[in-house]
């Protein structure tokens, strides 16, 4: 899941040698993702299903999602020292900080398995192999490529999905929500990558986004006529597709406008879905 600010070098002068940021620190380096926009990606299943079907149980779900997208980043570390035969100390603390982020997944899970009023499992268990796919990119140091980033936030959209099971939501419900998410990765994605390239070489390949804004559209258009997504709940996706579009073809601006678009563009997106899609 990637970040536009961390894509794009400030164009600004370096500053002098004595007032350089210091480096991260190796906890930071193996506990904290430096990947900004992941935050958002992992918080707007979470909302959207929260609105649809509110439970404890969701909010618990909520919880662990958040804390395996924390996880990836020293199961990040562990897999690329192992593939590369070296066991070093940083290898040591991400196993450290693995154990307890698992651990505290483990909890979370055994507390939504509780409470839910569903078969909240399923969806995880279908987003498996995007995961899987996802990690098998990062252990070779690829995880920055459009295939792995695409399968990561889709597959984050299945928590959406397992929320509103766990909250007494229908499979169509659920179905609807998780294909908001996808959609919404599918369109926003490949724009990010597109502006980001416009703002730092001033070129990039509008025919890529524009069928990625097509290809979201066709996804809200499927989800309505398979009664999915109520028209109110389509419509974001299709608004959304159109502003990006728009977008595009405007000047690009910095990266740190192009981060705080695309919170806000999925915050609305994940508020706007959740609120239309009927439970039931």
């Amino acid at each position: 899941m990637t970040s536009p600010t961390r894509l794009v070098a400030d164009s600004t002068p370096a500053p002098p040698a004595e007032s350089e940021a210091r480096p991260r620190s190796t906890l930071r380096a193996v506990a904290l993702p430096a990947e900004h926009g992941g935050w958002s990606l992992t918080l707007e299943p979470a909302i959207l299903g929260m609105l649809v079907a509110p439970s404890g149980a969701g909010l618990v779900l909520g919880l662990a999602a958040l804390v395996a997208f924390v996880a990836r980043t020293p199961l990040k570390v562990i897999l690329v020292d192992s593939r590369r035969g070296r066991r070093l100390a940083r290898t040591r603390l991400a196993a450290l900080v693995l154990g307890v982020e698992a651990g505290a997944i483990v909890c979370l899970l055994v507390g939504a398995v509780l409470f839910a009023h569903g078969d909240f499992w399923v969806p995880l268990a279908l987003a498996a192999p995007l995961f899987a796919l996802e990690l098998w990119f990062d252990m070779r140091s690829h995880g920055r490529r459009l295939l792995p980033e695409l399968a990561g936030a889709i597959g984050m959209g299945s928590v959406a999905a397992s929320i509103v099971l766990a909250g007494g939501g229908s499979p169509t419900a659920a179905a609807g929500a998780w294909l908001v998410i996808a959609a919404r990765v599918v369109a926003s994605l490949p724009f990010v990558r597109y502006q980001v390239s416009r703002a730092k070489v001033r070129s990039g390949h509008i025919a890529r986004q524009d069928l990625a804004q097509a290809g979201a559209v066709a996804a809200a258009g499927a989800g309505f006529l398979a009664g999915w997504l109520p028209v109110m709940a389509a419509l974001p996706l299709v608004a959304l597709a159109a502003v990006q579009a728009c977008l595009a073809r405007a000047p690009a601006p910095r990266a740190a406008v192009i981060g705080v678009e695309q919170i806000c563009f999925g915050l609305v997106v994940a508020v706007s879905a959740g609120l239309a899609i009927p439970a039931s």
